[in-house]
């Protein structure tokens, strides 16, 4: 295991209360909850990024082959 990176945080006391009650509901240290929610939160960010991209390649291929249908490409190809 690598060496980890100390970062200290500030919470409002309530947020400070809910991460420990998460962290006691689920039986794990207040460090290992918050790199978990950390983690779960990046990559629903990561998988958000990744559909915004598709979303903008969606259609950039179409008229490749300008006003040609299939059957008129496949008549003029040299097989």
């Amino acid at each position: 295991m690598s060496a980890g990176v100390r970062k200290n945080f500030i919470f409002d006391p309530t947020v400070a209360q809910h991460l420990e009650e998460l962290a006691a509901s689920q039986g794990k240290s207040l460090n290992k909850t918050v790199q978990e929610l950390i983690e779960e939160r990046y990559k629903e960010t990561e998988k958000q990024e990744k559909l915004k991209i598709l979303h903008e390649l969606a259609g950039s291929a179409t008229g490749l082959f300008g006003n040609l249908t299939i059957q008129e490409i496949k008549a003029n190809m040299d097989v």
